[in-house]
């Protein structure tokens, strides 16, 4: 497919395939489930799926239903696990799609018992503990009920998980108190045919000795380091996966007073070389990040005036030519922008960053495996 906009994001697939090598090295006998919800953080969920299926991957996690029948309908058969809530209507579909649910609470398994399509497979499941999270999942005093429930009803416990609120800090009492109650009901479970899998990211990079059956690898897949903490602790070096560049599409010469775009809140305080590029915050260049540096010939320079819905503008260090490439994330010479940055400028973390660069976006992606059965997400990728 041809792009008409010189506006990508060039998703490298060989970077995630070395991240996950790292990750599998790393948990030893323990099996690297590939998370790969919200598009896989906005990398493009088919082709991620492909790169990390080819590379050994055997089990796949989402958060929604509807992201779990989109593997499905494109074709990827391997075990896909749905992380958040699902409801009753959807268990049947499960049931047929051969589609792992999670057991959130004790409620949801009394549904769940009168949901299931009695005619169909055992409905497979994996139990969430919450441990400290307080999100979803069955307390730890209620773990034992939740067993004993699973074991008496019609379905398959395929695996016991539960999810560390701050794995990406330094270790303090709420990770250990949630290392402590896991351990307690593992031990009352005490049956190896369930995979065990507690470690996100951050734990799987920090603490090694908690793989158990599993690791779940999620923003770190990507090349992403979970936390400042954690990339300053890296026992490997991670690839950045995605990298995001456009070009110039406008050049003039503002005069000294001059002020510029919505709100005038930009004013030149000499005569000033002044570049349009097509992105703005419908993209995901969220007008927030105004002032954020990008690269132009190897150099930094700032965006300037508020980030409109479709274009925004920089300020050059002299005149330059329509088509100038600009790298707003990723590698340019010598000089290189992080999603971090992005992160830093916002007030958020690097986790929001890849997921808020809208479809409009197209994905390009390098280093790819074959691909040809499997069937593209809409308009928005091509192969380079």
């Amino acid at each position: 497919m041809e792009f008409y906009r010189p506006t990508k994001a060039v998703i490298d697939l060989t970077a995630i395939e070395k991240n996950l090598m790292e990750f599998q090295k790393r948990a030893g006998q323990a099996e690297v489930i590939a998370v790969v919800k919200a598009d896989a953080y906005g990398h493009g969920v088919l082709e991620v799926v492909k790169k990390a299926v080819s590379n050994g991957v055997k089990l796949l996690a989402v958060a929604t239903p509807d992201e779990a029948l989109y593997l499905r309908r494109n074709n990827v058969k391997e075990d896909v696990l749905v992380m958040g809530a699902v409801p009753g209507r959807f268990l049947p579909i499960a049931q047929q799609e051969n589609i792992t649910v999670t057991a959130i609470s004790l409620e949801w398994l009394s549904m769940a018992a009168e949901a299931m399509d009695s005619n169909l497979p055992d409905l497979r499941v994996h139990l969430k503990v919450d441990t400290g999270m307080r999100r979803v999942g069955v307390q730890v005093k209620e773990a034992e009920q939740a067993l004993s429930f699973l074991r008496e009803h019609s379905f398959s416990l395929d695996g016991i998980f539960t999810h560390f609120a701050t794995a990406d800090e330094e270790s303090g009492e709420l990770f250990q108190n949630q290392i402590n109650q896991m351990k307690s009901i593992i031990d009352f479970l005490d049956d190896p045919s369930v995979m065990v899998h507690v470690s996100n990211s951050a734990a799987a990079i920090m603490h090694p000795g908690l793989s158990y059956d599993a690791v779940r690898v999620g923003i770190s897949l990507y090349g992403i380091a979970p936390s400042p903490y954690v990339r300053g602790k890296m026992p490997f070096k991670l690839q950045p996966a995605l990298s995001l560049e456009t070009e110039i599409i406008h050049v003039k010469k503002v005069q000294a007073g001059d002020t510029l775009s919505y709100g005038a809140t930009y004013r030149c305080e000499q005569d000033e070389w002044i570049a349009t590029l097509p992105i703005g915050y419908a993209d995901g260049l969220l007008r927030g990040l105004q002032g954020q540096e990008v690269l132009v010939q190897g150099q930094r320079v700032p965006i300037v005036g508020r980030i409109c819905m479709d274009q925004c503008m920089i300020r050059l260090t002299g005149k330059m030519p329509v088509g100038e490439k600009v790298q707003l994330i990723g590698r340019q010479q010598d000089e290189h922008i992080l999603i971090d940055e992005w992160a830093e400028k916002l007030g958020t973390i690097p986790y929001e960053i890849p997921c808020i660069l809208t479809k409009r976006i197209p994905r390009i992606y390098t280093g790819s495996a074959d691909l040809q059965d499997l069937s593209f997400h809409g308009a928005d990728t091509m192969l380079r």
